[in-house]
């Protein structure tokens, strides 16, 4: 026999306090708001991408493999180092490592002739050219006469 204040319903019918029947009411709605949440964001992120301004965006990744990776030499500890050529002369001195918006590979920026930055040229050749050998980078061909004989190359300033 249901009390007068008693709800009607399965939670009256069970003798339940009217605080609990609440409480299991308040947990059904929670629940039903997370689930509701929880479709809405999945089917948010299995649209499609997302565009930013309109403009379709395209990145090609490539899977590295970081152990060969590691093998590799920084540019840090590349720019500095002394040039020689198969006959241990040095050449030149790596100066920088520069990046073009069309190539693929970098460049290296040689400092050639000169003594104490008084009389250096500057000249480029692809890094690829360049060996490591013995801890050693060697221009393989290279003589002071025939990098000096390259078109120079001149830093642009404006960027």
């Amino acid at each position: 026999m249901p009390r007068g204040n008693a709800r009607s319903g399965i939670y009256a019918r069970r003798g339940l306090p009217v605080r609990m029947i609440d409480q299991l009411k308040g947990t059904a709605v929670t629940r039903s708001i997370t689930l509701l949440a929880g479709a809405a964001v999945l089917a948010a992120a299995l649209s499609g991408p997302a565009r930013s301004q309109g403009a379709p965006q395209t990145v090609t990744l490539m899977k590295v493999d970081p152990t060969t990776l590691a093998t590799g030499y920084r540019t840090s500890k590349v720019v500095g180092s002394t040039v020689v050529n198969e006959a241990n002369e040095t050449v030149g001195t790596i100066d920088d490592l520069i990046v073009t918006p069309n190539e693929k590979v970098p460049f290296a920026v040689l400092s050639v002739g000169g003594f104490l930055g008084m009389g250096t040229k500057y000249v480029v050749v692809p890094f690829s050219a360049i060996q490591v050998k013995d801890k050693k980078m060697v221009l393989p061909g290279a003589t002071k006469d025939s990098l000096k004989a390259l078109p120079e190359f001149k830093y642009n300033t404006s960027n």
